[in-house]
C-alpha cells in the first residue's frame, strides 16, 4: 500500500472517530463538518483508485 492509500485511509479513520464524538457530544456543526470530510476523502480515494471500505 502505497503512501498516499495510507494517508487516505487514516484521515478517514481520524475523521470517522472525530463524527462519532461529534455525534455523542451534541455538536451538529462538528458533525456536518467531518460528513463532508469524509465525503471528500471518499471522493478523492474513488477519483485516485484508492480501494476503501464502505
Amino acid at each position: 500500500m502505497g503512501e498516499f492509500s495510507s494517508t487516505i485511509e487514516h484521515r478517514l479513520d481520524q475523521a470517522y472517530k472525530g463524527l462519532q464524538e461529534a455525534r455523542t457530544s451534541g455538536d451538529d456543526f462538528l458533525a456536518d463538518t467531518l460528513t463532508a470530510e469524509i465525503e471528500d476523502l471518499r471522493r478523492i480515494a474513488v477519483d485516485n483508485g484508492v480501494s476503501i471500505q464502505p
